[in-house]
């Protein structure tokens, strides 16, 4: 049990009614979590407005409320708070209820349009191979050393988050890599959170729905860095254009990793192969399992962040030679018949335009690339053209398909890709909204020695389409169609 005043500490509060000396055993900001003795904040949402269901909160047990509006009366022996922003003292709030848990491990952040989850991830499998007991948590699954939780956001609520890191702390957790989103820095997800150090990937077209400009999404990643305290690091990757944007007013120890450019860390591709890549790292050999220049970066800031944590170069190549690529990221499927099969999450004009041009790279001259990509509905449609567009400019063939259409019509999202097709290639491109089927025709038009890319949903084990989510692995039905159409 926690007292309020004790919580709201450090909280820029405008007005208080009732007694701070309330006790706390729960906090809220969905109505429908409130118990008794529930810490209620009212958080105004693009759709939903917390400050409307103060009444119930109040009707369901809660003892105090925190608001940026206060309500027109007053509850005899309940608390109530005014604050200026509710999504920021929440996340404050979160952190004090459940003991800082950020202050008691090393945490590095990692954000960007491409990479977050590869290199989270191979973070969390290279410092357990390290010996260390390490956390995740990732689009794809939050992992508490051995437990494994399935995902549903990149970057959780705050106070989620901030319970995770509790429940990592008890079961003897020493590093936790974490994704962080432009959408959980805006909302706050991650206000009151003490970071070891932030990695930056890159900036590329997304999101743009949400943002509104690319100026906006720039500013909302550099937020991130603006916030990390002096005692962390912030490593940048030197090859992207903003990367010294995006520490320009950081208190952070500055450091960089660049496979093209001058950096502090420096690698060096020998060979790229579908079998993987040897690289050269700050003069160092390493073989990998992974393939691509985007994943010779991958592994070059998992690198740079194992010698900023103190780990001997050495241990960190012999580690990271063992790696293999996070479920649903360049995820090879092989069949019996000579035809491979790629699974990517790609969902940006950047993301496929890097895996189609690794896989380019490495083929001979007689091999195709056929794609088959879709894009999700409910999100930002000015990359639909351009995501058609280099699809069909470094594919032999590509079939446009449904992604995750949500509530909108799948022909309607394949009509707005198919603007970005030149004409000279439309007789190599064609239209199945089926994904089920047009993963089938695909693998149907594939000789021995093509290889089939699946972009967009990567790890995703559903379909969502007006708001029901239907089973769907990609990796699963690449695999059947494989088998049966290529034994």
């Amino acid at each position: 049990m926690k007292l309020l005043k004790d919580l709201l500490y450090g909280v820029p509060i405008e007005q208080v009614e009732g007694s701070t000396n309330t006790a706390i055993e729960h906090i809220a900001f969905d109505s429908r979590a409130v118990q008794p003795l529930s810490l209620f904040v009212a958080v105004p949402g693009t759709k939903v407005d917390g400050h409307d269901y103060i009444a119930k909160a109040v009707a369901d047990g809660a003892s105090a409320i925190v608001c940026e509006r206060m309500p027109d009366s007053f509850v005899e022996g309940i608390a109530y708070v005014r604050v200026k922003d509710a999504a920021e003292s929440l996340a404050l709030i979160a952190a004090s209820f459940f003991d800082h848990p950020s202050r008691k491990l090393k945490l590095i952040g990692v954000t960007g349009t491409n990479g977050k989850t590869s290199i989270a991830t191979l973070l969390f499998r290279l410092f357990r191979g390290l010996g260390n007991k390490c956390g995740l948590i990732s689009t794809v699954e939050t992992r508490i050393g051995p437990k494994t939780i399935p995902s549903t956001h990149t970057t959780p609520d705050a106070v989620r988050l901030n319970a995770l890191l509790s429940e990592m702390l008890e079961a003897g957790v020493t590093h936790c890599f974490m994704e962080v989103s432009s959408h959980s820095v805006v909302q706050h997800r991650v206000t009151g959170l003490r970071f070891t150090g932030g990695v930056f990937t890159n900036i590329t077209h997304d999101h743009l729905d949400y943002h509104g400009t690319f100026a906006e999404y720039i500013k909302a990643k550099k937020r991130f860095f603006d916030d990390l305290p002096a005692t962390a690091f912030a490593l940048v990757n030197a090859d992207d254009a903003n990367s010294g944007v995006m520490v320009q007013n950081t208190r952070a120890i500055k450091r960089s990793y660049a496979v093209r450019n001058l950096a502090d860390h420096h690698a060096r591709i020998i060979e790229n192969q579908l079998t993987g890549l040897h690289l050269s790292i700050d003069g160092h050999d390493l073989y990998a399992r992974l393939v691509g220049e985007f994943n010779a970066s991958n592994l070059l800031a998992v690198y740079s962040v194992a010698l900023l944590l103190g780990e001997a170069p050495l241990d960190i190549l012999t580690a990271l030679s063992d790696l293999e690529p996070p479920r649903g990221r360049f995820q090879v499927v092989r069949g019996s018949g000579g035809v491979m099969g790629i699974v990517d999450y790609a969902h940006t004009p950047d993301a496929l335009k890097n895996v189609l041009s690794t896989i380019n790279d490495v083929l001979g001259g007689e091999e195709r690339v056929i794609t088959v990509i879709g894009c999700g509905g409910d999100r930002d449609r000015a990359k639909r053209p351009e995501m058609a567009r280099i699809a069909s400019a470094l594919s032999a063939l590509v079939v446009l398909t449904s992604d995750n259409p949500r509530s909108e019509e799948p022909m309607a999202i394949i009509d707005e890709m198919r603007a970005g097709i030149a004409a000279a290639d439309g007789g190599r491109v064609f239209v199945n909204a089926d994904r089920r089927e047009a993963i089938r025709q695909a693998v149907g038009m594939a000789k021995p020695g093509d290889v089939v890319l699946l972009a967009g949903k990567g790890h995703e084990d559903y379909q969502e389409v007006k708001g029901v989510k239907h089973p769907f692995d990609d990796a699963a039905v690449l695999r059947e169609t494989l088998e049966l159409l290529h034994k």
